[in-house]
């Protein structure tokens, strides 16, 4: 939000940005100081927003500012009208403050109980990273330690991301030197989620390190079975909390929160596993087998299959179902599924290629338009545009409640992933969303 209304003040056009009471200390303190550079003035509304009827919100438009205590629609017109302050005219950003490389020696309980109470750590013990430990890690790379891997602006504020620091999380989350260039490819992704919904991230690795480090893509390879799935997954984390700079209720605001951010969901495709035609995920976007790749998939729902797939009812049919249980934000749509069940959908079902099966799931999962809207992820994401007249959304906010539409509308964001170690025909649907990944051979 306060980068679009920084953009329109910078084109001279004025705004009146609007938020929820939740984080309105974080945009005027954290954001503006960090990430805008600007003083944007913000009118605060009750909570919850979403959720609740235009009756309600109507209600809210009437009342005051729950911080300020003025009438909100006064505080619009004056956010629009009035001359900025001499505080409101100061701009940039300031320069990263130093922090210091070491921390003064104490006792490991000591140190253990410093690093949870700075927020540190994800509330298990960690690895504590002496210069020693440090050093042997930075052995897995050939960058150097004080190489820039990422610069944080959100809500980091601007810090620097450097080789050495994600080395000092790879060693907290008890990390080999060999799993480095991993971490470091996925440092470029940091931080991870970070939404008052339940954001969370899937970490999918293929290529030959998933053999050289030993990663799980088979029996159990979502479970806590693997050293390199788990702590990987969990350095993701390490490096969002400590490097990203989220901590919970000040640039945090996730209502539930996602058990899968202890370790991201992170696994290895199972290539060997893989039908004749269905090419890895990293191929998928343009990479070759022989590269090694780390792909970050960011969304919120993750549904697990009830039971195993029976022949009777073919596979699509039942994971089009479940998908008509997602938002369909962006398209999007990844499958998971144990190679057994790709085996179905290739030799059963006749899908020669993953891109068949997204674009059959595409054209085949139908949801009634009342179910499309009813979504508060959608509401945010597509009302607007529809009020716009931009299509299909503008069609669909006209039709019946019960009209059947077809909200995955580029099958290009759905895609799957095969994993596990054919025990079983099981499979999960997400909403996850997925880019092209990261090259892990560029970080050895």
């Amino acid at each position: 939000m306060s980068r679009h209304a920084k953009i329109l003040e910078q084109i001279g056009i004025p705004t009146a940005p609007c938020t929820g009471e939740n984080v309105i200390e974080y945009l005027e303190g954290w954001d503006r100081r960090y990430n805008s550079g600007i003083a944007l003035r913000y009118t605060v509304f009750p909570l919850p927003v979403a959720g609740v009827s235009r009756a309600v919100h109507e209600v809210y438009l009437k009342g005051n500012d729950p911080v300020t205590g003025k009438p909100i629609m006064q505080e619009i017109i004056d956010a629009l009208t009035k001359p900025t302050t001499s505080d409101e005219q100061i701009t940039g950003l300031p320069e990263e403050s130093s922090e210091p490389r070491l921390l003064a020696p104490d006792t490991e309980e000591n140190l253990q109980e410093l690093f949870k109470a700075k927020d540190w750590t994800d509330y298990l013990p960690v690895v504590l990273p002496t210069e020693v430990r440090v050093a042997a890690m930075l052995k897995g790379t050939s960058h150097k330690p004080e190489e820039v891997v990422k610069t944080m602006t959100w809500p980091g504020g601007g810090r620097q991301l450097t080789v050495e620091k994600a080395a000092v999380c790879a060693v907290m989350a008890g990390a080999r030197p060999q799993y480095l260039p991993v971490i470091l490819a996925l440092a470029t992704m940091a931080p991870f989620g970070n939404s008052t919904t339940s954001m969370a991230n899937m970490l999918i690795v293929n290529g030959p390190i998933r053999k050289e480090i030993g990663m799980n893509s088979g029996t159990g390879a979502m479970s806590p079975y693997n050293e390199p799935n788990a702590v990987i997954g969990r350095a993701f984390t390490l490096l969002s909390k400590t490097a990203g700079n989220l901590h919970a209720g000040l640039t945090n605001f996730s209502s539930l929160g996602n058990n899968l951010q202890y370790n991201n969901c992170c696994f290895a495709e199972n290539e060997e596993g893989l039908p004749e035609g269905w090419n890895p995920l990293s191929v998928q976007f343009g990479y070759t087998k022989e590269d090694s790749v780390i792909t970050v998939a960011l969304g919120w729902t993750y549904i697990s299959c009830v039971g195993e797939v029976e022949t009777e009812y073919p596979p699509q049919m039942l994971i089009s179902d479940y998908m008509k249980s997602l938002s369909a934000v962006g398209s999007a749509a990844l499958l998971c599924a144990d190679p057994l069940v790709a085996g179905m959908l290739h030799d059963h079902e006749g899908f020669t290629s993953k891109e068949m099966l997204s674009q059959w799931l595409s054209k085949n999962t139908k949801v009634p338009v009342q179910t499309f809207w009813g979504n508060g992820l959608t509401t945010s994401f597509y009302s607007n545009l529809g009020i716009q007249g931009l299509e299909p959304y503008a069609t669909w906010k006209k039709l019946p409640p019960d009209s059947l539409i077809e909200p995955f509308t580029n099958p290009k964001a759905i895609n799957a992933v095969v994993v596990g170690g054919q025990t079983n025909t099981i499979w999960f649907i997400t909403d996850f969303r997925i880019g092209k990944g990261v090259l892990i051979d560029a970080w050895r």
